[in-house]
């Protein structure tokens, strides 16, 4: 396996913590603490063109290139809905009492998972609070969707993960203490068939979800937090961005360690890595550093 560093992006004067679809498969943004939402295209990513300004840091974004529709969540728990045709027009609307950690649309929903433990289910076409539940005494911290089994999984402060129907919001199924500390990110694999997470406590987990959640794997994947888990577009590999300022690329079908990428042998991030998007051809990554960079992968699994 190697990896090339195709190039830096600047321009945000703060921490970056969110990265989102841009118009075109070519192009994606991002958002951070300066509250900027900046849409980079892959084909000449020197300068990025700021697409809107929210006046509080942004924590997690959820872009429709095919609703011209952006949606940021900010630390205060207030959600930004940016008409890209008219970004003059964007409203915002205060809904939890603290951050709003992860945004995930599902078909003509959005759900916005707050830091005062509340999951909330937005109308897309209406911008406006459809449902809200109050899952845990703790925060929400990641999302994730399975189509085939039509279930959201939430990872939670309070060690949890549930697994909700994602049309009634029913509970289905708990894993209580999945994590020693909260659980940051979760996310199921392309096949439907394991669900992954990553939590504080720095340990990477997989749950066999034909087998009863059995715990397939739980192995302690990088030194501090583990901030998010993503898939590449051929779901052969996985990669996990961590605060201890490192990223990894994991074989998808065996869970085995591929490529540790750091500062000091790869140029990458100088702080922690918040968040990962691959694109055909790119894994994009962004930092507390202030900075996106732009990676490509090669490995025989892609042959």
């Amino acid at each position: 396996m190697s990896i090339q560093h195709l190039h830096t992006c600047t321009g945000h004067s703060g921490a970056l913590y969110a990265l989102g679809a841009g118009r075109d498969e070519r192009r994606l943004i991002s958002a951070g603490s300066d509250g900027w939402i900046v849409e980079w295209n892959l084909d000449d990513p020197e300068t990025g063109q700021l697409v809107a300004s929210v006046d509080t840091q942004v924590f997690s974004l959820a872009s429709l290139p095919q609703r011209n529709l952006i949606v940021a969540g900010t630390m205060n728990g207030g959600l930004h809905w940016i008409d890209r045709d008219a970004p003059e027009r964007t409203r915002g609307i205060q809904h939890h009492n603290k951050s709003v950690y992860d945004l995930l649309a599902v078909d003509d929903s959005l759900f916005s998972a707050g830091g005062d433990g509340v999951l909330g289910r937005w109308s897309l076409e209406t911008g406006r609070i459809a449902e809200s539940l109050h899952l845990s005494n703790q925060a929400l911290r990641g999302l994730a969707f399975s189509p085939a089994r039509r279930e959201l999984a939430v990872g939670a402060s309070d060690h949890a993960i549930y697994l909700l129907d994602v049309d009634t919001l029913a509970i289905r199924r708990t894993i209580p203490a999945a994590h020693q500390n909260s659980v940051f990110t979760v996310a199921y694999s392309p096949d439907d068939r394991y669900l992954l997470s990553g939590g504080r406590d720095a340990h990477l987990k997989v749950w066999d979800m034909e087998q009863e959640l059995s715990l397939v794997l739980d192995q302690p994947a990088h030194w501090f937090t583990v901030n998010h888990i993503a898939f590449s577009p051929d779901g052969r590999l996985f990669a996990t961005a961590s605060r201890d300022k490192t990223f990894k690329i994991w074989d998808a079908a065996s869970f085995e360690l591929l490529l540790v990428v750091d500062t000091l042998r790869h140029g990458s991030h100088i702080n922690s890595v918040n968040r990962l998007r691959w694109l055909p051809g790119c894994l994009a990554t962004c930092s507390d550093d202030r900075t996106m960079m732009l990676w490509s992968i090669t490995s025989s699994l892609q042959a």
